[in-house]
């Protein structure tokens, strides 16, 4: 063994090999050393939310979005923001568009945590463009179609900045 690595780095890769977030077990930041450790191997996609779970994050309309800052350690500021469910999956926009700065976060970083229905999960961020947004139109114009800012979200600056949120290996 490297003697250069410390118990840390052999910790976060043992966690890795067992498919756990590091950060799940340590009360120390997450470094980009880490987050790598913790994503899946090529070619295998992160698991997907538990049926009750995102089902708890949609009726709870509460999610709040806390991507990495640049240096990689650090939880941005907590987003409230709008969510909704497209086959299993949770979306999320930018109401300002791509300069909002939680979404530019988000697809620079890829990784953050959320704060939901008393929940806070690590989590991958990833950019979605494609046929689906007329779904994610769909299902914003259902659940928020009383409100006077939905023409807003679905409209071409917030569907330019939709962006998918799928839970990391607990």
């Amino acid at each position: 063994m490297n003697k250069s690595l410390s118990k840390t780095s052999v910790a976060v890769v043992f966690l890795a090999v067992l498919g756990c977030a590091p950060n799940a077990f340590a009360a120390e930041p997450v470094t980009r050393l880490q987050q790598a450790a913790s994503q899946p191997a090529p070619g295998v996609q992160h698991p997907a939310w538990k049926a009750d779970e995102l089902q708890r994050i949609i009726k709870a309309d509460d999610l709040k979005v806390s991507p990495f800052r640049e240096d990689g350690v650090t939880y941005g500021t907590p987003t409230w923001i709008w969510c909704v469910e497209v086959d299993g999956k949770l979306y999320v926009r930018a109401y300002s568009g791509t300069s909002s700065s939680w979404y530019n976060a988000a697809v620079r970083e890829k990784a953050g945590r959320i704060i939901a229905a008393g929940m806070t999960r690590e989590v991958t961020f990833a950019p979605e463009q494609g046929s689906v947004n007329q779904r994610i139109d769909e299902a914003y114009s259902q659940k928020y179609s009383s409100s006077p800012y939905l023409q807003g979200i679905i409209g071409e600056q917030a569907r330019s900045a939709t962006v998918v949120i799928t839970p990391k290996a607990q």
